[in-house]
């Protein structure tokens, strides 16, 4: 019903702008009555002000001067005085806010479009249109109205109580080097030539990136990371909850994820093709997506799931644009984590990650899809029945696997050598065999130098 009222409601601003309105339009808007988009005031007084406000906060509105609050045209006296004394109270507000005034008989419609630079204040406060009436906006509402207009940005904040001892220098360096920026200057103005230090202090984005615990001053820096037994979130497999920073954090779920994806193998002739079950680039994506436009005054974690035939990667914090723009606009809510994260290798070029991970899906025979409620959900099911259908004969390998078939082939690999064959990291690895060891699957023999690796079991 309302989005119907505010259809009749522009149509008929439209028929004002045209200056053919006439008395039957007019009793059309009275048989409306006053709602979202459409306030009665029977005169100017000082609550004009909080109307125009109000809708300018909200998604606009006409304020129909001259009929009460009953619905009874009583009609005021429209001269050019009282169009600049409108016009004033408009701009008095903070910010300004643009009106246009028609006039009907003897009522005079002033319209109050959405307004881009939210929140909108008079000298009374803060106010938002709900329904039929303006309602004085909260602290905590006028500060999410804020950040979703992007006026205030958490990762621009300054973190008041930041300790230099627990300034990261390893992953300082570590970030230079990504970004490939010499380290010819000190560390001070790297920093603010980064935008993560000025006059005022650490950013938060500086903490996420840099600090040794970002924890410790930013509740929200987490990522949770779950492996589920089947589709249902009932039975755990692996738990991990990390917080390495925002590199660490995307290099260390980017590894969990491929560390609990069988490698599948199509065998034709004496040919072996790998075929992955999920692309690497869009969930790459997807997890750089998440962490990187969190919202994260929610206090929540960035969540990455692997159920037994899909990927589920969410984040809290709603589109800061609407629905039907998505996938054609990006806007983004950390605009200084963005600039940092885009200097690297994680960042292609910012705006397009959802257009690769698109890309990247339908190249593999991936169904995708996203979802919007307070949080926006990713999810990349698995190609596993389109690809076993088309292929002749197939094997699935784990990484464990991998690395135990590679030093049956060769005992004499060492832990960086199977890191850069199977593409993990040397932590991965270690943590695999100190596994396998453990399990007594794989065995020691020798020194770590001229030893060699031996199955003891299969």
């Amino acid at each position: 019903m309302m989005k119907n009222n505010r259809s009749i409601v522009q149509s008929l601003n439209r028929s004002m702008v045209d200056s053919n309105i006439n008395r039957h339009k007019l009793e059309k808007i009275l048989e409306l009555g006053e709602g979202q988009f459409i306030e009665f005031k029977s005169s100017p007084n000082r609550s004009l002000a909080k109307e125009m406000v109000a809708f300018a906060n909200a998604s606009g509105g006409i304020i129909y001067l001259g009929i009460t609050d009953s619905g009874k045209i009583k009609g005021v006296t429209i001269s050019n005085n009282l169009r600049t004394q409108i016009q004033n109270i408009a701009y008095e507000c903070n910010p300004s806010i643009i009106i246009k005034t028609n006039k009907i008989n003897n009522v005079l419609a002033i319209e109050v479009k959405e307004g881009k630079n939210k929140p909108y204040s008079c000298s009374a406060g803060f106010y938002m249109r709900m329904g039929a009436n303006a309602q004085k906006m909260k602290r905590d509402e006028i500060l999410a109205l804020a950040i979703k207009s992007g006026k205030v940005r958490f990762d621009e904040q300054i973190c008041s109580n930041f300790d230099w001892k627990d300034f990261d220098e390893e992953k300082f360096f570590y970030y230079l080097k990504l970004a490939k920026i010499s380290d010819n200057l000190t560390r001070e103005e790297i920093l603010r030539n980064l935008r993560v230090l000025n006059d005022d202090g650490f950013t938060n984005a500086g903490v996420l990136f840099f600090a040794k615990k970002p924890f410790k001053y930013i509740i929200s820096s987490k990522v949770r990371l779950v492996h589920f037994n089947g589709d249902e979130r009932v039975h755990i497999l692996d738990k991990k909850v990390i917080d390495y920073g925002v590199i660490g954090n995307i290099e260390f779920a980017i590894e969990y994820l491929q560390d609990r994806i069988p490698i599948e193998y199509r065998i034709e002739k004496l040919a072996r093709d790998e075929i992955a079950e999920y692309p690497l680039a869009a969930y790459r994506e997807a997890i750089v997506n998440a962490i990187i436009h969190f919202d994260y005054f929610l206090g929540d974690s960035v969540a990455i799931e692997k159920l037994k035939s899909k990927i589920v990667i969410n984040n809290k914090g709603e589109l800061l644009f609407p629905k039907s723009d998505f996938g054609k606009r990006s806007e983004a809510r950390n605009r200084l984590m963005v600039d940092l994260l885009a200097r690297t290798e994680f960042m292609e070029k910012a705006g397009t990650g959802i257009k690769r991970i698109r890309e990247a899906c339908d190249k593999n025979k991936n169904k995708i899809s996203f979802e919007f409620t307070d949080a926006f959900w990713i999810t990349i099911n698995s190609n596993r029945k389109t690809t076993q259908e088309t292929t002749q004969e197939t094997t699935q390998e784990t990484t464990r696997d991998t690395i135990i078939r590679l030093l049956k082939e060769n005992p004499n690999y060492t832990r960086s050598q199977l890191a850069t064959l199977i593409n993990r990291s040397d932590a991965t690895i270690k943590e695999h065999i100190k596994n396998l060891k453990k399990e007594g699957i794989l065995k020691r023999v020798g020194s770590k130098k001229s030893g060699y690796w031996k199955i003891v079991k299969k």
